[in-house]
């Protein structure tokens, strides 16, 4: 008798799935949400970001809580926000062009050991008690040039670790490993600057970027050659940029989440504002709110992660968008520590929902010689906007109050996903096609693969 013949069995007789057959399930559908981690360098990776991700929460929080102790201005926390972002807009379209000309894992290396340098020197001269605004903004503006390389080269090193089959499970794995960091490390800063300062914070952060450099250095590839070119830097930009123009769903895309990055996510640079004047609150409540975030994002990522191909992602990325906006609206309108906590937890998870979706439709989307600066440009549009946002905010927020500043974020959020909810349908045909052609899943008719039969439509 074969092996499943005993399930099927029970299952004739009872009408009810076998003990067997559901742990089986159970142990398949785990494996599905996990399936990228099954390569060597992947798990690396996924290992070394983790452990380095917590730090990098924890020195956000702390950076925030700095700024704000020192100066008790939320004019200040918007320009701290642009001043480390604002190089991601002017600089990601030269880091593409590196991503897509060297060696994405060498660069990456330089870039996070650039950023360990950066989070020690913060904590040096926070410990040291020399600590000025100057200094703040000096070390964000710093972090933000080396961004503008480490983004686009992390965001097209993922297809070499695994390849296209599990891409868009290793978009998905990504998303929950920096949202589980999310969780973790603002709990974990609000603590310890309650109880030692922020100066820790930092080092905690400095040490943690171990992790992943000895990842990286530990991951074994085969050399590839990289496509030789005579263009010049400029010519390879413009290419780069006309691409993202001419391809209709991804220019829509990328002006989604410029439009999104620049009303709605500053709400988040607002958050010490609202802590101290809303809530009455300290850093431990700072770090408690992003935390609740944190848990909403980490679940929309696991949901993402059991997601195989990208059949319906472009309705989540509208539906995330609108419940996004809708939940930071409400969020504006608390008055409680818990009623605002409760309204960021459907706020991380839809928000995380709308952004994994975009990159993986982007990454699905585009030719691997033009990845590094697609995603460059993406970067713009994600971290780059965000600047600009946290600028406006800051000041909207001084003449309005923190409140109405994030209430009119999250209402120009829901406005932005029902127009593009209009335009979906004309852009579907487009985005198969081109889903298609970079050898990703299915197609319409629909293709099989893996013995399944999938579809392209977004």
């Amino acid at each position: 008798m074969k092996e499943d013949q005993p399930i099927q069995a029970h299952e004739a007789l009872t009408g009810e799935e076998s003990p067997v057959a559901a742990t089986s399930s159970d142990e398949s559908r785990l494996k599905g949400i996990v399936r990228a981690l099954r390569y060597p360098n992947y798990r690396l990776f996924f290992g070394g970001q983790l452990i380095s991700l917590i730090g990098t929460w924890m020195q956000s929080v702390a950076e925030s809580w700095l700024i704000y102790r020192l100066t008790g201005s939320s004019v200040l926390l918007g320009m701290v926000g642009f001043a480390g972002q604002i190089p991601v807009f002017l600089l990601a379209p030269i880091g593409g062009i590196v991503a897509d000309r060297f060696n994405r894992r060498s660069i990456i290396i330089v870039t996070q050991i650039c950023s360990m340098i950066l989070a020690l020197a913060y904590a040096a001269i926070t410990l040291l008690g020399v600590v000025q605004v100057w200094h703040i903004f000096v070390l964000a503006a710093l972090l933000g040039i080396v961004n503008a390389f480490d983004i686009p080269a992390r965001q097209s090193f993922v297809v070499e670790m695994v390849g296209k089959e599990d891409l868009i499970n290793a978009i998905a794995l990504n998303s929950s490993m920096f949202n589980g960091a999310r969780i973790v490390g603002p709990a974990v800063a609000g603590i310890l600057v309650a109880m030692v300062g922020e100066g820790w914070c930092f080092l905690i952060n400095g040490t943690s970027y171990i992790a992943v450099i000895a990842g990286l250095l530990m991951m074994k590839f085969i050399p590839r050659e990289r496509a030789r070119t005579t263009a010049t830097p400029l010519d390879n930009i413009i290419e780069g940029f006309r691409f993202v123009w001419q391809t209709r769903p991804i220019r829509a895309l990328m002006i989604l989440l410029g439009a999104t990055s620049l009303v709605a996510m500053p709400y988040a640079v607002l958050m010490p504002v609202y802590v101290d004047k809303i809530l009455k609150g300290g850093a431990s409540d700072l770090g408690l709110l992003m935390g609740a975030s944190g848990v909403g994002a980490l679940l929309g990522a696991l949901m993402l992660a059991a997601r195989r191909g990208v059949k319906g992602l472009g309705n989540w990325l509208v539906y995330g968008t609108a419940v996004f906006g809708i939940s930071i609206i409400l969020f504006a309108m608390s008055r409680e520590f818990w009623a605002a906590a409760l309204s960021l937890v459907p706020a991380g998870f839809a928000m995380m929902v709308a952004m994994a979706s975009s990159n993986t439709l982007v990454q699905v989307m585009v030719p691997d010689n033009l990845r590094g600066r697609v995603m460059a440009v993406y970067s713009m549009m994600f971290m780059g906007m965000a600047p600009l946002g946290a600028l406006l905010a800051g000041v909207l927020a001084n003449h309005l109050g923190a409140p109405a500043t994030i209430a009119i974020g999250g209402t120009a959020a829901v406005v932005g996903a029902l127009i593009f909810k209009i335009y979906l349908p004309g852009l579907r045909g487009e985005a198969r096609q081109l889903i298609v052609a970079q050898g990703m899943v299915g197609g319409n008719p629909p293709e099989k693969i893996g013995g399944q039969e999938v579809t392209a439509q977004v």
